[in-house]
C-alpha cells in the first residue's frame, strides 16, 4: 500500500498491519518515523488506515476458518473456486501448503499455488512439483490422510507451515474392542476447575460453543453431521465443577453408540476433551 498524505510535512501508510508515518520536509524527508507524532493520532487518514487494518485482520481471521471447516469436514473445493481466490493474500496465507487430493487419491500434494486458468501446482511426496486441474480437490482431514507421516517428515525436509493445522493437528483414532452398547469415553473426564465459568470460558475461547450443561462441537464426518459434547456443569452453577464424559449425538438428537462414530467425528471429539481436560488444576507435585 502506498503512502499517504496527512496534513502538511507528513505521511502515513500501512505496514505490517500498523499505522507508520514519514516526513516530506526537512533533514528527515523520506525517512520512516519510529512512532507516530502527536499531530496525526486523530487525524482522518490514520483514523481511516486503522479501521482498514482491524478490517484485514477479521477478513484473514474468516478466510483461515474457512479452510478450516473445508479441511475438518474434507469437503470438495471447486478449483476454479481456489484459484479466484488465491491472488487474495489472506486466503493464500490460509491455503497455502496444505495437503490436496485430486482425482488420484494416492496423489496427495503441498498446495503451493493456483493460477487463473484453473490449474493447482503442488509438490508430492516424491518432491515433484506437478501441475493438476481436477474439477474438485479436497483437504482431507489428517485422520483420513494413510501417508500422513510421510508427509510430516517431508514437510520438515521442506520448511512447511501451514497456517490452518493439518498434518501437525492431534488425531485420535478410534480403538478396537469397544463394547457394543457403550456411548461414552470417560478418558478425559474428572478434570477440575475453581468454577463452571472458568470451564466454559476455556470451551469458548477454544472455538466450542456452549448448549445447556455441555461444550459442543459439530463435525461433518462421511456426509453427515455428528455432535460430539463434553459435560462441562449445570448452567449458572457457580462452584467448583469438573469436565464429564464424551459422546455424540446424530442430527435427530439420538446418542451414537461408539462403534457408530466416524473416524473424523471421533479424531475431533477426543480432541475437544483432551484440549478441556489440559486445562484444569493440577495439585502441586502432581504431573500435569
Amino acid at each position: 500500500m502506498g503512502w499517504l498524505s496527512a496534513g502538511e510535512g507528513y505521511e502515513v501508510a500501512l505496514a505490517g498491519g500498523k499505522v507508520t508515518a514519514r516526513s516530506t520536509s526537512g533533514r528527515a524527508s523520506g525517512r520512516e518515523l519510529k512512532s507516530l507524532p502527536k499531530a496525526l493520532k486523530d487525524h482522518p487518514e490514520v483514523d481511516r488506515l486503522r479501521r482498514f487494518a482491524e478490517w484485514l485482520d477479521r477478513h484473514a481471521t474468516a478466510c483461515a476458518a474457512q479452510v478450516d471447516t473445508w479441511m475438518v469436514s474434507s469437503l470438495p473445493v471447486p478449483t476454479a473456486l481456489l484459484a479466484r481466490v488465491w491472488p487474495d493474500e489472506a486466503w493464500q496465507v490460509a491455503l497455502r501448503d496444505l495437503v490436496v487430493v485430486g482425482e488420484d487419491p494416492d496423489e496427495p500434494g503441498f498446495l503451493r499455488d493456483a493460477t487463473e486458468a484453473g490449474e493447482l501446482r503442488i509438490v508430492t511426496l516424491d518432491g515433484e512439483t506437478v501441475r493438476i486441474s481436477p474439477e474438485t480437490v479436497t483437504m482431507p482431514h489428517p485422520v483420513l490422510l494413510p501417508d500422513l507421516e510421510e508427509l510430516r517428515e517431508f514437510a520438515a525436509e521442506l520448511g512447511v507451515i501451514q497456517e490452518v493445522e493439518q498434518i501437525h493437528r492431534a488425531t485420535w483414532v478410534r480403538p478396537d474392542g469397544l463394547a457394543e452398547t457403550a456411548t461414552e469415553v470417560d478418558e478425559f473426564a474428572g478434570g477440575k476447575f475453581s468454577s463452571r465459568f472458568r470451564l466454559a470460558g476455556r470451551a469458548t475461547s477454544l472455538g466450542y460453543r456452549i448448549s445447556g450443561g455441555c461444550a459442543t462441537s459439530r463435525i461433518r464426518d462421511a456426509g453427515r453431521t455428528v455432535e460430539a459434547s463434553v459435560w462441562i456443569g449445570e448452567p449458572y452453577w457457580d462452584g467448583e465443577t469438573e469436565t464429564g464424559a464424551l459422546s455424540w449425538h446424530d442430527e435427530d438428537g439420538r446418542s451414537l453408540r461408539l462403534r457408530e462414530v466416524g473416524p473424523v467425528a471421533w479424531s475431533e471429539g477426543m480432541r475437544m476433551a483432551f484440549a478441556l481436560y489440559a486445562g484444569r488444576q493440577v495439585e502441586e507435585g502432581t504431573d500435569a
